[in-house]
């Protein structure tokens, strides 16, 4: 690579890479704030918190690199252009496609990293994901106990807890379970913890009583200094982790067991979602060359390039959404798929003659001899 093309290079490299860490602390930082729920409902740690905002990160940033692609080479670009450092590269000698050459390489580039993400690190982070808000959701000590809230965590089961101290020792508990038979049992204890017994969770209460009335209207009546209640019978054994479309590697979406129920009732779904992995790379390319087009695309301009691109921006923003529906789209008909590569393709050929196209201006070259001054022979 030339010294020309390393320069026009980092001058594009440096901004791309500041758009993208930009672009993506304010999406982490959306989706940090829809996962509060993790801590505030469920009462998990900090770190489980912030160990699923992180495992968002690798579809947040596919999702955003053709965005920061633009911005990046549009600012870069305007500078250059502004700065006639292009308008020299053009009076050196070197061809347009050599101009753009640097930009376009790096596109690839990018698009190559977008596609490796889509590939393999989304849908390993989506999964490890999905697991620990599986892990969440059975969480039974989280969901069993909430500090002054009467839960129904289970059918024929109601708790109560006054407080919880940071030690997750449980202040007057109460438990109340209505039995299949029509009996009824009732706990109270000053005291109670979550622990474990033979790998089965059960509830330690200390200081307590045990009242139990059988279908027959006997009142049995029981105080205890400890009691383990086995809150294993509230827990579904059979419940597995289901994994959606953004979860599953690609011969999964393209090739699904059609054995499976869910599988063949979804096929077109996972068929769209794999190959909108393929094809969504390819925007970065189409992105890159539109902010090509909207710098270099028209004449050189003293007075900045705002109104060019604001309109060619805003087709990139429509072509973006074009792609989208077309998605959705092929969830329905599996032709469709065909639409999803189209519409990047078409929309970088589009650009790519934006750059390229020649004006030509005529002018007609008019000559007039010089007067002759007045009285001269």
């Amino acid at each position: 690579m030339r010294l020309i093309d390393r320069y026009l290079l980092r001058q594009l490299l440096g901004p791309t890479v500041l758009a993208t860490i930009a672009l993506a602390a304010v999406a982490l930082l959306s989706t940090s704030l829809s996962q509060l729920d993790i801590i505030v409902s469920q009462r998990q740690s900090a770190f489980v918190f912030l160990e699923v905002t992180l495992l968002a990160l690798p579809q947040l940033v596919n999702m955003i690199l053709p965005i920061a692609l633009l911005v990046a080479a549009l600012v870069a670009l305007n500078r250059l252009h502004t700065d006639q450092e292009i308008v020299v590269c053009f009076a050196g000698g070197m061809s347009r496609w050599r101009v753009i050459a640097p930009a376009m390489w790096l596109a690839c580039g990018v698009a190559v990293i977008a596609l490796f993400l889509n590939l393999w690190i989304q849908p390993a982070a989506a999964r490890a994901s999905r697991e620990i808000l599986f892990q969440v959701r059975t969480d039974l000590a989280a969901t069993l106990v909430r500090e002054g809230e009467f839960t129904a965590p289970a059918p024929g089961l109601t708790v109560y807890a006054q407080s919880i101290d940071s030690g997750g020792l449980i202040h007057n508990l109460f438990i109340h379970q209505t039995k299949a038979d029509g009996g009824a049992t009732t706990y109270i204890a000053d005291e109670g913890r979550m622990a474990k017994r033979g790998g089965k969770p059960v509830l330690l209460m200390h200081r307590g009583s045990n009242q139990e009335f059988s279908k027959t209207g006997v009142l049995n009546f029981l105080s205890f200094d400890d009691y383990v209640f086995d809150l294993s019978q509230f827990i579904s054994g059979d419940e597995l982790v289901h994994y959606k479309p953004s979860d599953r590697y690609l011969h999964e979406l393209l090739f699904p067991d059609l054995k499976q129920d869910w599988e063949q009732k979804n096929r077109l779904k996972l068929l769209a979602e794999g190959h909108a992995r393929l094809s969504s790379p390819l925007y970065n390319i189409t992105f890159m060359a539109f902010a090509l087009w909207a710098i270099i695309g028209g004449g050189f301009s003293r007075l900045g390039y705002g109104r060019r691109i604001a309109m060619i921006g805003g087709a990139a923003a429509a072509l973006r959404i074009v792609g989208f529906v077309v998605q959705a789209g092929s969830e329905d008909a599996a032709w469709i798929n065909l639409l999803q590569y189209a519409v990047p393709l078409g929309g970088l050929a589009w650009a790519l003659s934006g750059v390229f196209r020649r004006r030509i201006t005529s002018r007609r070259a008019v000559t007039t001899a010089p007067l002759a001054p007045a009285g001269a022979a």
